[in-house]
């Protein structure tokens, strides 16, 4: 067995690694384009191409790609009206944006030999955090200083109100990590067992005789949990996408 063949079965954390493309250094700061940065660039181009056949001519019964656009369209809508109600409207196009990104990053990364974005803590942390903050902003921006009234709970005793405010500080500021972590260690966790499997396929194959055949067997799993990770790859950006309503409907209606 080649040396190639053995880190691909031994090694199904390896997909998860970033590999530098183009070295970039400015000021002591690393922009290097990483295959991160790449599999980025794809989905955005991806994005914008269905976009574009979607708008183009405007068709009574809507193409493929309408369709598309459509289904997506309503069903981030739906997730808006049920969680914000009409006032939520407004942020239609950051959730749209939120949800459409991660379910494109989710299924590209089922595609053998690619790269999946949302694998990796510092991107689901970054995107988490900086959800996190635009919430508050808009919070501060509805209610002004009286948002920071969400950490006092009503008709609390006095004497542990400091306690209580400290546990509801640190609840709110878990709302990060959860984001991030539910994200990143289901689509982690799943990517890491379809290697193994897959692994183990090749590794049968490779023993030549009535052994190479069982590898039948576990490419069998492999195309099962193929399409139920095509389902967590849809569900996590949809949960994703329905706590951020959830939350901005917390600073919006807080009382």
């Amino acid at each position: 067995m080649s040396l190639l063949s053995k880190r691909i079965i031994l090694s199904p954390l390896e997909q998860f690694e970033f590999t530098t493309l183009i070295p970039l250094n400015i000021y002591k700061y690393n922009l290097s384009i990483t295959n991160a940065t790449l599999f980025l660039l794809i989905i955005l181009i991806t994005f914008l191409f269905i976009a574009l056949f979607s708008l183009k001519g405007k068709l009574l019964v809507p193409n493929r790609w309408q369709l598309v656009i459509e289904i997506t369209y309503d069903f981030v809508i739906i997730i808006i009206l049920d969680n914000l109600g009409h006032k939520g409207e407004r942020y239609f196009p950051i959730i749209f944006t939120i949800f459409t990104i991660l379910l494109m990053c989710n299924l590209l990364g089922l595609i053998p030999y690619s790269f999946t974005v949302t694998s990796h803590i510092c991107f689901t942390f970054g995107l988490a955090f900086a959800i996190f903050i635009g919430i508050n902003i808009i919070g501060i921006r509805e209610h002004g200083f009286h948002f920071f009234a969400i950490f006092l709970p009503k008709g609390a005793p006095l004497a542990i109100l400091p306690l209580l405010v400290l546990i509801e500080f640190v609840s709110y500021i878990v709302k990060v990590f959860t984001l991030a972590i539910r994200l990143f260690a289901n689509i982690t966790s799943g990517h890491t067992l379809l290697k193994i499997i897959a692994g183990f396929a090749w590794t049968l194959l490779t023993l030549g005789g009535f052994l190479s055949l069982l590898h039948i067997f576990p490419l069998l799993i492999l195309f099962v949990l193929i399409g139920l990770e095509m389902g967590i790859a849809f569900l996590q950006a949809y949960v994703f996408a329905l706590l951020v309503c959830i939350y901005l409907n917390d600073v919006i209606e807080f009382h």
